[in-house]
């Protein structure tokens, strides 16, 4: 078993992370500065994981973090198109401040590989579907932007630092413990907290817009088939989603017929820096790693319904 370090591991996608992981029995260690993740999410691991408080763009932080690790799974950041439209500074900061000051310290320790959770956001403005790694980045957010920074640098730092790692863009992950309460929380997390009180989910645009929702565990699988993998991973990019593509209108149905409900959701203006379609070419990450999805759509939205913790 292997010692792992995961970032943002007291957030959503992180403490799924660490979820399994400890389940395969390694030693992990969570680092965390919980700006976006909960202390609920450390506690109710009964001391199992090691966990350190602190901000990754802190060089004693991200060195304290790195010591004795062999892996690290790097998911924190500060999500979100629309916070990064209010202040791209402190995106840039948890981006690639943090993630050129992790990666420094990985360097210092010998870590034997780095998994960087990036964006479909990448995509933005490119033309076409689903989306190729081969496409051109095209941000439309300081988000994205951030994202792509972040991913170069995962590359540089593979070719001139001899750090093997892989930068995955996620599309669109929901599943339990995903904060439905902040202004900037992911569509499903909201929609389902307003359906499970009877109140109407708000569309901005008008519905068709759509997204290859990606539920937790697939990209849990995704993060470990990279940590396992035999050879070297040279710091390429490679989509984790379904390959399918769900419209927004969709979505509400699908929600509706989880439930058992049949509310109608009301609509509003479409959101800046928003790309109006993404869907995920998986190829690379089946060819690369044997990835293949665990849990469909309307599985996992069956799965989320049915969660104590959603």
């Amino acid at each position: 078993m292997s010692t792992v370090l995961v970032t943002g591991g007291a957030g959503f996608i992180g403490s799924h992370l660490v979820d399994a992981l400890l389940d395969e029995g390694h030693s992990v260690r969570i680092v965390d500065n919980l700006s976006t993740g909960f202390q609920r999410n450390i506690d109710r691991l009964n001391g199992r994981a090691q966990f350190i408080k602190g901000d990754l763009a802190e060089a004693a932080v991200a060195r304290e973090s790195c010591r004795d690790i062999e892996f690290v799974f790097h998911q924190a950041a500060l999500p979100s198109v629309p916070r990064s439209l209010k202040d791209p500074l402190a995106t840039q900061r948890s981006g690639e401040v943090a993630t050129l000051t992790l990666l420094e310290a990985c360097a210092q320790f010998g870590i034997k590989r780095v998994m960087f959770s990036s964006s479909s956001s990448a995509y933005g403005g490119t033309t076409g579907l689903p989306k190729v790694e081969t496409m051109t980045p095209a941000p439309l957010s300081p988000y994205a932007a951030s994202k792509v920074g972040c991913e170069n640098y995962i590359a540089a730092y593979a070719h001139c630092r001899g750090i093997d790692a892989i930068a995955f863009r996620y599309f669109n992950v929901f599943g339990p413990r995903q904060d439905p309460n902040s202004p900037y929380s992911a569509v499903i997390s909201v929609f389902l907290s307003r359906m499970r009180k009877g109140e109407a989910p708000h569309i901005n645009g008008d519905g068709e817009h759509s997204r290859d929702f990606t539920f937790v565990d697939n990209v849990v699988h995704a993060n470990l088939l990279a940590m396992k993998a035999s050879g070297p991973l040279k710091g390429r990019v490679c989509n984790v989603g379904c390959g399918e593509r769900i419209t927004i209108k969709d979505l509400v149905a699908a929600l509706n017929a989880a439930l058992g409900t049949s509310i109608e959701p009301t609509y509003g203006p479409a959101r800046s820096g928003d790309a109006l379609h993404s869907q995920a070419d998986i190829t690379r990450a089946r060819e690369l790693l044997g990835y293949q999805p665990q849990v469909r759509f309307a599985d996992g939205i069956q799965r989320l319904v049915n969660s104590t913790e959603s």
